[in-house]
């Protein structure tokens, strides 16, 4: 992935100082140990939940999150600025994923935030709900119609807040205004600087209607076409979960976030007409440094993810038996499903050199045009800062004639629900860890994406250590379908970059995807596929009763007493989206099942 002069950013970091109130950074400033509720993360879901229970007094809330503040990180504000938050920075958890069979034994950097907001504080911000059938499958799955599209839409009024876009430019055709609600907590709003290719985009929805239409708005539940991207960011600014909901609380008296704090285990306390009872959460500083423990008076909320939460339920003694007793962990509650059913977005960088005049190459390699555009957005929040990196996706199916059907049933989790994701950016830009950018010379980027996988993955212990970066294996593209439905986008993109609208644009291919037979298309896949960062699925939700899953419909963990999971892993199957929007919607959803607060003062 492509960033700007990094010496312009260091110098700039001078910039954006605060102070939050209840945020404490050492476990001894702590003024009590014993709170009605312990969240564990400080992410999307996290802070919608500090923030939501603690509009009652009553309830007091602790967050512990592992990593720093957002305050001053300037990176984490100038939307344009995001490939420079992560990897291999403080603001990474800095994971890997194991050798990837599927990929050519690659492995590569898992990008997840580490940072107050998690991973809304880094990501690239795009914001969608996904389909209405991703939701009703989810209520299908569960048996419970809370889940369904009709209920869970209703939270994205007291969610969503969307705003103009920061260049103030007539959006009337962009977006539907009846799918969204103007005042809720995230701000959210349509890109805020054109680019010159923008008018090609919505040209090629013309040029093939039948295969790319155009979609005013993805934020209905209706995904299918292409269309106007849709982010957090006001202003000009991201707008995360700690910019929005936990600012919103951490002035409360009820609300404390401690930062810095590892969580090591979380506690068996007890037993509960024969189920384990948990409400003590173990956490420390750093790796030797003492631990500390706390106490959830109602429950402990595991909000730190799909990699860090089936982690620290596998270090509580909470999964598969054969796992835990190999590393010396006592087995607490059996669940084999923990850590199971890992799946994700598989993204393909899909690049072809233009002629120069249209593309943003130059910007990232000339400091004097970087610092030109990074002043202007100091100055007035506006210019090509103030957008995140693509100003149009959209999401479409395979053919419903596709050979693949003949022997595999339809993994989508409808008929008006994607199997791919067609991202378009201005510029080279490609995920590989390895990857060099051309010195010179002007790209597009025509990024592909598997919506609807069918390779399952995992997340497991690679020691009892809770200090050591688990196993991630996403087990990408290793199935029959995976593999099929990414070269059909292959050849989908290079249709959509054929069209009439690009004739005096695009030059050629640049990669090894001119050719179009299955096994050169097959080896390109391989060799250049990563991931668009949607990991779900390891803390999955199922039927009451089922045995299977990891939590109920009502999220709580199954076996077990006094736990809730609150985020992307409880998610079943990876969405029509990117998945900041449906874990919002889900921790909206979540925050609808706890019972009122106490009547103890904090």
């Amino acid at each position: 992935m492509v960033a700007p002069p990094i010496a312009v950013l260091l110098v700039s970091c001078l910039c954006f100082t605060s102070s939050l109130a209840a945020l404490y950074t050492e476990p001894r400033q702590l003024p009590r140990h014993t709170y009605d509720y312990v969240i564990v993360g400080a992410g999307n879901a996290g802070n919608v939940i500090a923030s939501r229970l603690s509009e009652d007094p009553r309830t007091s809330i602790l967050v512990l999150e592992a990593g720093v503040s957002n305050e001053g990180v300037i990176a984490s504000v100038v939307p344009f600025l995001v490939p420079t938050l992560t990897p291999n920075t403080p603001y990474d958890w800095n994971y890997t994923v194991t050798p990837q069979k599927g990929l050519n034994g690659r492995t590569f950097p898992y990008n997840r935030g580490k940072i107050l907001g998690g991973s809304s504080s880094v990501n690239y911000m795009v914001h969608q709900y996904g389909s209405s059938e991703d939701y009703d499958k989810i209520a299908e799955i569960t048996r419970d119609s809370g889940w369904n599209w009709d209920s869970v839409k209703r939270n994205i009024d007291k969610h969503e807040k969307f705003v103009p876009p920061a260049d103030g430019h007539d959006t009337t055709g962009q977006y539907i205004p009846a799918n969204h609600g103007t005042n809720g907590m995230l701000s959210v709003s349509l890109p805020g600087s054109s680019q010159l290719i923008d008018s090609r985009v919505i040209a090629t929805t013309r040029d093939l209607p039948e295969e790319f239409p155009f979609n005013e708005d993805m934020g209905g539940g209706d995904v299918l076409g292409i269309g106007w991207v849709q982010a957090s960011i006001a202003d000009g600014q991201r707008s995360s979960s700690a910019t929005t909901y936990l600012a919103a609380a951490i002035n409360r008296p009820n609300v404390h976030v401690l930062l810095n704090t590892h969580v090591t285990k979380l506690l068996r306390t007890g037993t509960i007409k024969g189920v384990p009872s948990f409400r003590s959460v173990e956490f420390a500083s750093k790796l030797d440094a003492p631990s500390t423990i706390v106490t959830a008076r109602r429950e402990i909320v595991l909000s730190a993810g799909s990699i860090g939460t089936p982690q620290i339920l596998l270090l509580s003694g909470i999964g598969p038996r054969d796992e835990l007793e190999g590393l010396g962990i006592p087995v607490i509650v059996e669940n084999p499903s923990v850590g199971k059913n890992l799946s994700d977005h598989v993204l393909v960088p899909n690049i072809f050199h233009v002629k120069d005049g249209e593309s943003l190459d130059a910007l990232f390699r000339d400091p004097t045009l970087f610092k030109a555009a990074l002043d202007e957005w100091m100055e007035t929040k506006r210019g090509i800062l103030a957008s995140s990196i693509t100003n149009h996706l959209g999401y479409f199916r395979l053919s419903s004639t596709s050979s693949i059907f003949s022997t595999i049933s339809d993994p989508a989790s409808g008929p008006k629900a994607s199997h791919w994701e067609l991202m378009v950016a201005n510029f080279y830009i490609n995920p590989k860890p390895d990857d060099i950018p051309p010195e010179t010379g002007s790209y597009l980027g025509l990024l592909s994406a598997l919506i609807s996988p069918t390779s399952r993955g995992s997340v497991t212990l690679a020691s009892a250590d809770p200090f050591a970066h688990p196993l991630i294996d996403p087990n990408y593209l290793t199935t029959p379908f995976d593999i099929f439905a990414m070269r059909e986008t292959v050849r989908a993109v290079k249709r959509f970059a054929a069209a009439d609208a690009w004739k005096d644009y695009i030059i050629a291919a640049f990669g090894n995807f001119s050719s179009d037979a299955d096994a050169d298309l097959d080896a390109y896949i391989r060799d250049e596929a990563s991931t668009v960062y949607h990991m779900v699925g390891t803390a999955s939700m199922s039927p009451r009763g089922a045995e299977w899953g990891v939590v109920d419909p009502d999220l709580k963990v199954k076996g077990a007493e006094g736990i809730r999971i609150v985020d992307a892993s409880v998610l079943p199957f990876p969405p029509n989206a990117h998945t900041q929007g449906p874990v919002y919607l889900v921790a909206e959803r979540a925050a609808e099942l706890f019972a009122p607060g106490s009547m103890d003062d904090l």
